[in-house]
């Protein structure tokens, strides 16, 4: 039969901590478990908490605080790099199934796919091929999967984020037909895929709260208010989205830049935030140095505890396109002395390099001294060499065994969460 094209999205639900109640042999739907770092305090958020904890109106990524005093439940450290094995099997679950240009990887435990070539292949409706996976999922790894199918990848994405909730085998099904027709008016807007507060803003001024009321709109209006995002809104308001797998897999990534950020675990001082920038500094320069690039910015941006100050920070140019570890470091400890506030207790950094390019596109500057630059530069290739052959903390400066340096834990985390 032809069903036309379809796609499925297909989410492990609360993932992170289904994982964790599988390892321990428990049922994530009457257990009560957090996955939180303690280390953190009260305020920690909670990276996931079971259905069962779901269930009793507590909301996910609540902080620990948040949780009613009367709720008893168990505490389970982040262990990203197990979860990044049970994504990694769960894949290859798929892998039996559908071939791998088929499939884009959204985040650990979201995937799309094209599912159009193997319903005849499988003879299979779509909602049974989507059946079929979840259940090979589950029989593997004890996890819980839920699905949307849909014509297109934004009415599958919606069909899972939405009306996947409230239908008994937690598959939602959409074509453009029943997309008007079911959730034309729904709100919030918010609940739609990429669209967030800002927009939400925006549409408001103009009386529009729901996906009707955008379609419903001059495009001249929206596009005056959105500029070339109003295209994206204006296709999905009609339940439309031209892009495919295909396309995904297509694409060229765009960035030209490399950037890392960290939350501290407290509040730091002008001088303690300063040495953990160098920290990420220099992590961030070698992560230049092993792709081969050389930037044109660097950028900076601190943020400070709540009500305290808005953020400080900015981008600043380089005299000359380069890799140097010593010059992007100069520049960055520059911009933080210009920026940052002295007496404000700082809770977050950011930086960035921009502008990338190979290596051998670098400048030369009249100050230069290229037997030193060549120098550093065979440095850093043996310090990288040295932490990818015996681990991130093989080799650390003394700078890192200060009391507020961050480097050495932060190795040892994935995603800025413990490793497990």
């Amino acid at each position: 039969m032809d069903y036309g094209e379809i796609y499925m999205c297909i989410d492990l639900k609360s993932f992170f901590a289904s994982a964790e109640c599988a390892d321990m042999g428990l049922d994530p739907f009457t257990t009560n478990l957090v996955v939180a770092d303690p280390s953190r305090g009260r305020g920690a958020i909670c990276l996931a908490i079971t259905p069962a904890m779901k269930a009793l109106g507590i909301r996910n990524r609540c902080r620990v605080f948040e949780i009613p005093d009367g709720v008893e439940y168990i505490t389970a450290l982040p262990r990203m790099k197990r979860y990044m094995e049970v994504s990694a099997q769960i894949y290859g679950v798929y892998l039996r199934y559908i071939s791998p240009e088929d499939i884009h990887v959204y985040s650990i435990d979201e995937c799309f796919i094209y599912a159009t070539p193997y319903l005849n292949m499988y003879g299979m409706h779509p909602k049974q091929l989507a059946q079929t996976l979840m259940q090979a999922v589950f029989e593997e790894t004890h996890i819980t999967a839920t699905a949307g199918v849909g014509t297109n990848l934004f009415l599958a994405k919606i069909a899972l984020d939405i009306t996947a909730k409230h239908v008994p085998d937690h598959i939602g099904w959409l074509d453009e037909n029943s997309f008007r027709k079911r959730l034309w008016h729904h709100r919030p807007i918010t609940d739609f895929w990429n669209i967030g507060a800002g927009t939400a803003r925006r549409l408001e001024k103009y009386g529009v709260y729901d996906l009707a009321g955008v379609a419903q709109m001059d495009e001249a209006v929206l596009f005056k208010e959105l500029g070339v995002n109003a295209r994206f809104l204006i296709d999905h308001a009609n339940g439309r989205e031209p892009c495919t797998i295909a396309d995904i897999h297509a694409y060229e990534s765009k960035s030209h830049s490399l950037s890392s950020g960290q939350i501290l675990f407290e509040d730091y001082g002008y001088d303690d935030a300063l040495l953990v920038m160098k920290e990420m500094t220099d992590t961030l320069a070698l992560e230049l140095v092993e792709k081969r690039l050389a930037a044109e910015t660097v950028s900076l941006m601190i943020g400070y505890s709540k009500d305290c100050h808005l953020p400080t920070g900015g981008t600043r140019r380089l005299v000359t396109c380069t890799g140097s570890h010593r010059k992007l470091a100069e520049r960055l400890e520059q911009l933080y002395r210009e920026t940052t506030k002295k007496n404000m207790p700082i809770r977050s950094i950011n930086i960035g390099f921009g502008g990338l390019t190979s290596e051998e596109n670098s400048g030369f500057d009249l100050f230069m001294d290229p037997a030193r630059e060549e120098k550093e530069k065979n440095m850093q290739h043996a310090i990288l060499d040295i932490k990818q052959r015996f681990g991130k903390n093989a080799l650390i400066k003394a700078m890192s065994l200060q009391s507020k340096a961050t480097g050495i834990r932060r190795n040892n985390m994935v995603g800025g969460h413990n490793g497990g």
